[in-house]
């Protein structure tokens, strides 16, 4: 509710949520008014049938006693038997048709007209059997005589008044319940079509509601994805402008190594060469047999000699002059092997013979590769054996290191961010190549670089760095 207050305004709650209340309301309404319509209509139906129920059973009452008469006068105008078949059996249904007129009527004994229907019923059917009575103790002058006298014609027109008006009745009745039954179908039937226009309404409104809702929801995603796209961009650019800053870095690094490595080699070399040349002169030209004085001199031999090799090692950790004088291969083959000697490592390298020209920059850039490599090795891996391959394969230069020590485990291998690693990973992306790194299943890490050939080459212009 929050969120819709904030997106809609104050009204946005009830805008959302008055629809389905008001829809929900509606149809609870409409359920019932349409329940109520039924019943009515279901009432209004079984008065219909009850007014046909009761004028049917009239029907059948009246056309019994119609057929009693008219069987009863044929014989005694005639003197034939067969007439007395429609007559005995009218007679034996009489009884039963009267009450279902009764029932017809709800059985209510306290009518006066059932009553005196009944009285004359049972009035007219006894002066039918005695006339017939008669007919057969006298023969049929004494009985027509009886019949064209007024009493059973009396009778007769009793019965016919008493069910005249409850037809003329019934016929009331079944007129105000057909104009009834109509009305009740009537007021559903536009109950319904109100209904409907509603629920047209209400969904159209709804329909409004949720194509606003899904314009709303394109536009945020078009914002979001615009957003996505601009942060992309930014990332890109700052990535890009992270790694020429930090392959900046890295050039300047390796020019500095090299300028401080010459200049070590030039001058402090040539400072530490001066001094031995120097003592080596005072030496011949000053000489003593005092043994203290002596001693002095190889003490000073020594620590100048010490000097130089230290220098060496300075500089040929700034920058390899084998890499520079003798090439890259050489300058690995020199790395690793002095590794190597100083670790007590077991080592195996596969570097071939010739090599061709390359870059100088791209040649340092592999070197540090490698170095790095075998310095994690050192200070990771726990390893006792290390070997290194360098060679051309499918138009790439492929440097891989590897080592039997404890590996990365593998949850951790896409997520691993050592600055060693990094380091690895950025120099080869600088050189245009693909980086890898994996621990089999066989224990050790293998540290994989491929490497573009076009681009280690002099006859490529790389970037300055």
């Amino acid at each position: 509710m929050k969120i819709l207050g904030e997106e809609f305004g104050e009204i946005g709650r009830w805008y959302i949520g008055l629809p389905p209340v008001l829809l929900i309301g509606f149809l609870i309404g409409l359920f019932f008014l349409a329940a109520a319509g039924q019943s009515r209509l279901n009432a209004a139906n079984e008065r219909v049938h009850g007014s046909q129920l009761r004028a049917q059973a009239l029907s059948e009452f009246v056309a019994l006693m119609m057929d009693a008469e008219s069987g009863q006068r044929g014989y005694l105008l005639t003197g034939e038997a067969s007439y007395l078949v429609p007559y005995t059996e009218a007679v034996s249904r009489v009884e039963a048709a009267l009450d279902r007129v009764h029932d017809a009527y709800g059985g209510a004994d306290d009518s006066r007209e059932f009553h005196e229907l009944r009285i004359l019923t049972g009035k007219k059917l006894g002066e039918l059997e005695d006339t017939l009575a008669l007919f057969k103790r006298r023969g049929s002058a004494p009985a027509v005589s009886v019949v064209r006298t007024d009493v059973g014609k009396q009778t007769m027109d009793d019965i016919l008044r008493i069910v005249s008006d409850l037809r003329v009745h019934e016929t009331r009745e079944l007129a105000a319940a057909t104009r009834q039954w109509q009305w009740d179908f009537k007021v559903a039937r536009w109950i319904s079509a109100l209904g409907g226009m509603l629920n047209i309404g209400l969904v159209l409104v709804a329909v409004r509601l949720v194509y606003g809702d899904m314009r709303r929801r394109a536009r945020q995603t078009t914002d979001l994805r615009d957003q996505k796209l601009n942060l992309e961009r930014q990332v890109d650019e700052r990535t890009r402008e992270l790694t020429a800053l930090s392959t900046h870095l890295q050039g300047v690094s390796e020019q500095e190594k090299y300028a401080l490595s010459r200049e070590l080699h030039d001058e402090l070399g040539g400072l530490l060469v001066a001094a031995r040349m120097d003592l080596s002169w005072l030496q011949q030209h000053l000489p003593s047999g005092d043994p203290a004085i002596q001693q002095r001199f190889r003490r000073i031999h020594e620590s100048l000699s010490a000097g130089v090799d230290l220098k060496r090692r300075v500089v040929e950790e700034l920058r390899p002059t084998l890499l520079d004088n003798m090439g890259l291969y050489a300058a690995l083959r020199w790395q690793f092997k002095e590794t190597c000697r100083r670790t007590g490592l077991r080592c195996t390298e596969t570097i071939p013979e010739t090599e061709p020209t390359f870059h100088p920059d791209a040649a340092i850039g592999v070197f540090r590769i490698a170095q790095e490599a075998l310095t994690n090795i050192l200070k990771h891996a726990e390893a006792k054996s290390a070997d290194i391959a360098i060679g051309i394969e499918g138009g790439n230069l492929v440097l891989r290191v590897s080592d039997d020590g404890k590996g990365i485990p593998p949850n951790r291998i896409q997520t691993v961010t050592s600055h060693g690693i990094a380091s690895m990973r950025h120099r080869t992306a600088a050189l245009g190549g693909k980086w890898d790194v994996r621990s089999p299943s066989t224990g050790g890490t293998v540290i994989t670089a491929f490497f573009p050939m076009p681009r280690m080459l002099v006859t490529e212009i790389l970037p300055p760095s």
